[in-house]
């Protein structure tokens, strides 16, 4: 599946919020580990990766004995927030490979070079940076976009007094003609006719090992799926 449509994923939504992880898996041998690309967006929350999230996924594939390969585009930031202040840092301005290579220890490859028939499995991580750098939608509505009738989650559908703030994004995944599945922050939604897996993360405001237990469960299923 990902091997005939996995370059257009990052080119093809345009808005998003911060906290959403998903996973879109494709064939491959069973004679090796499997292989995975990690696409981050940059280095922070507000204008890039978030990184907690970074940080689970690639725990959890260790882990899981899978191989890593990390990717990033070559490009300009859309702009540079200063985290402690939550504002634009008007004068500066950053490369979205450079700060990916951050959270990469610098072992990172352009965007440009991956190829779908190299991985089995691409996992995208949450953070603004999926909407402002890829110039894409959160993970999740990118697959409701590019794959009919997809089913994903990002939680809840109410923001039931706050806990789930980005509840609305629901409503978008629906009117793409995808179909959203309410899950815990704890927990996984696996798509298995689509090969896709989704958990809400920073879409719930919760502890923060609620969200590496979710991102956890995300990873085992998506390793599953590859069949490795």
């Amino acid at each position: 599946m990902l091997a005939s449509r996995g370059p257009a994923l990052c080119t093809a939504l345009r808005w998003a919020a911060p906290g959403l992880l998903a996973s879109f898996h494709c064939s491959g041998s069973r004679l090796r580990p499997a292989r995975v690309a990690v696409v981050l967006s940059g280095c922070g929350v507000y204008d890039g990766t978030e990184i907690h999230e970074a940080s689970a996924i690639l725990v959890h594939l260790s882990r899981g004995g899978a191989e890593v390969q990390m990717y990033a585009p070559d490009v300009p930031q859309m702009h540079v927030i200063d985290h402690s202040k939550g504002q634009p840092a008007e004068a500066e301005s950053r490369n979205v490979l450079v700060e990916s290579a951050r959270i990469a220890r610098g072992k990172i490859t352009s965007l440009a070079k991956l190829t779908t028939a190299d991985h089995d499995a691409v996992i995208f991580p949450g953070g603004f940076g999926a909407a402002k750098n890829f110039l894409c939608c959160i993970s999740p509505v990118l697959a409701a976009k590019v794959l009919s009738g997809a089913e994903v989650t990002v939680g809840h559908e109410e923001e039931e007094g706050g806990k789930w703030p980005y509840a609305g994004t629901a409503g978008a995944i629906k009117e793409l003609g995808g179909k959203h599945c309410v899950k815990e922050v704890t927990e996984a939604h696996v798509d298995t006719k689509n090969k896709v897996v989704t958990t809400p993360a920073f879409m719930c405001e919760t502890e923060l090992h609620n969200i590496f237990d979710g991102i956890g469960a995300m990873v085992k299923n998506v390793l599953k799926l590859t069949g490795k």
